[in-house]
């Protein structure tokens, strides 16, 4: 028996860009109906969501029903905080503000099996069927089937990006502007030429060493981004869909006055 392939990793190894959308909403009919949408991954948080692994469990369930990988952004903790959503069966985990080289490679100790890493030993949950994945063949299927991606969302670690590309273990950089401009002193001015020109860098020095490209866009800058060589894309998120279809309601209809 084997475990699950990723959606979004089938994808982007046959050269397609691969779709994701983040849900704030916890709820599995919004997981379940995102995933009958078409999306290739559900993006589910647990960094700034007090989202649960319940509702992970729930979340990869749902979505499995529709072919569509779970991406799971962990807490920063301890190393049950990052194989948990694995174990769950996430395809993917992403770590939030990778701050330097000697992080990553933690996080590779910790999330990788032999000859990778040491990740925690088990195989009796979801991502390995209950023990019904050899056990030999669950080591090496977890480790070319899920996915590790970190985030670049600040300058500190750009000092190190090349050798954090080269990492054996790590397999997608993830850029997240909105913290990035933080970081450099221009909350939220994506304007800055810094942004640009950090994107850019990113994408070309993750495809340099064989890795994939990840980033939050839109319809509008798809195409944009696919040109960078960014071959993962959140393309949005739901309280954003859900708000405009509320205010598009209530700007068009909200104000009428009664007849009497």
């Amino acid at each position: 028996m084997k475990m699950r392939e990723s959606r979004i990793l089938r994808r982007m190894k046959s050269g397609k860009v691969a779709t994701g959308i983040k849900l704030n909403l916890s709820d599995l009919r919004n997981a379940e109906l995102a995933a009958m949408c078409g999306f290739d991954s559900i993006w589910v948080d647990l960094e700034h969501i007090s989202n649960d692994l319940s509702f992970i469990e729930n979340a990869v369930r749902a979505a499995k029903n529709y072919d569509c990988d779970v991406v799971t952004r962990v807490k920063r903790g301890s190393y049950s905080d990052l194989v948990n959503p694995l174990e769950a069966d996430s395809a993917a985990i992403m770590v939030p503000h990778l701050m330097s080289l000697e992080e990553a490679k933690k996080i590779v100790y910790y999330t990788k099996f032999h000859p990778i890493g040491r990740r925690p030993l088990d195989g009796g949950n979801a991502d390995g069927k209950y023990c019904l994945v050899d056990a030999d063949e669950y080591l090496r299927q977890a480790n070319e089937q899920r996915l590790v991606i970190v985030q670049i969302e600040d300058p500190e670690p750009l000092d190190e990006l090349e050798e954090i590309c080269a990492l054996p273990g790590i397999d997608m950089i993830f850029f997240g502007p909105a913290d990035f401009s933080q970081g450099i002193g221009c909350p939220n001015d994506f304007s800055n030429p810094k942004i640009a020109e950090t994107r850019k860098r990113i994408a070309e020095t993750a495809r340099k060493y064989g890795k994939f490209a990840g980033t939050v866009g839109g319809p509008g800058n798809m195409d944009e981004l696919v040109d960078l060589g960014y071959t993962y894309i959140s393309l949005g998120a739901d309280v954003v869909a859900l708000s405009d279809y509320y205010l598009g309601i209530v700007g068009s209809c909200g104000d009428k006055d009664c007849k009497r």
